[in-house]
């Protein structure tokens, strides 16, 4: 290891001490796509931690992608852990939406940003959304039937791979079947009266009000983009999500914010995609 790498795996294992110590739990760091072989790098990050904690948060930074390999992160996290919270300090789009959405606290400031739940397929070497391509489908098929289609549309329509369509169907399916999963089992486990009316929460509601959530971050009309980031505020206001604003905390976000942009600035100067790190692993 060079000695400017050695500098900066020491400054980095002491913001993620200093992290661990204020939050009372192991902490890994996930800076990468959600792609196919993250899931085996987790496992190998969880599995090399000593003296595991019952807690552990997760320092969450991705663009997204694959939903599938989010379903064997959670498992493989939730099989070493009772608790989970995830921090997001800049970013958790797509995928890592419902990543998050399994935790049992979230963590955000003001900056950080969660995305819409639109998940990405491999197409041709690279990730496309899924959702565009429904929601496109669906729009052409409805002026099909009213007998509105162009010739241009028309071209379009026959052009449709249906096998990549019921593909993308089914990761939307998916998406929507993990996030109510996660969100009623783990995120509203605590969720035992209503706030207004007092009455005692059945697992039925807390399943109602986990669709809710996954109806509401699917809303193509309402996000408009893909890419669009959901701050803090309007995912407590208008979706209705329990944050915790570790902004409030000053110490625990300096640490927060030290250590990510340490991290971010060495993997950009690395050129590197895929970055987990725990006390054990670099």
């Amino acid at each position: 290891m060079r000695p400017l790498d050695d500098h900066i795996r020491r400054q980095l294992d002491d913001w993620l001490k200093r992290i661990s110590d204020e939050l009372s739990a192991d902490v890994m760091a996930i800076m990468s796509p959600i792609v196919p072989g993250l899931d085996r790098e987790v496992r190998s990050a969880i599995e090399g931690l000593k003296d595991k904690k019952n807690t552990i948060a997760i320092i969450l930074d991705t663009p997204g992608g694959v939903v599938e390999v989010v379903e064997r992160m959670v498992g493989t996290v939730r099989n070493a852990y009772s608790e989970v919270i995830v921090v997001v300090p800049d970013r958790a789009m797509s995928a890592g939406t419902i990543f998050a959405l399994s935790a049992d606290r979230i963590m955000m400031d003001y900056f950080s940003c969660l995305g819409p739940i639109d998940p990405q397929i491999e197409k041709e070497g690279g990730l496309v959304p899924a959702l565009s391509y429904l929601n496109q489908f669906e729009r052409l098929a409805k002026k099909s039937k009213e007998e509105e289609l162009s010739t241009v549309e028309y071209a379009l329509v026959s052009k449709l791979d249906l096998g990549e369509l019921y593909q993308f169907e089914q990761a939307r399916e998916l998406s929507n079947e993990l996030l109510i999963k996660w969100l009623s089992q783990y995120k509203f486990k605590t969720w035992e009266q209503t706030e207004g009316r007092g009455l005692t929460v059945t697992d039925q509601m807390r399943k109602d009000r986990a669709k809710e959530i996954a109806d509401a971050l699917n809303k193509a009309e309402r996000w408009h983009s893909h890419g669009r980031g959901i701050d803090m505020k309007t995912l407590q206001e208008e979706v209705g999500l329990k944050i915790e604003d570790y902004g409030t905390k000053p110490k625990l976000r300096e640490e927060i914010q030290e250590y990510f942009e340490l991290l971010r600035d060495y993997m950009n100067r690395e050129q590197l995609f895929m970055f987990v790190h725990t006390k054990e692993r670099f």
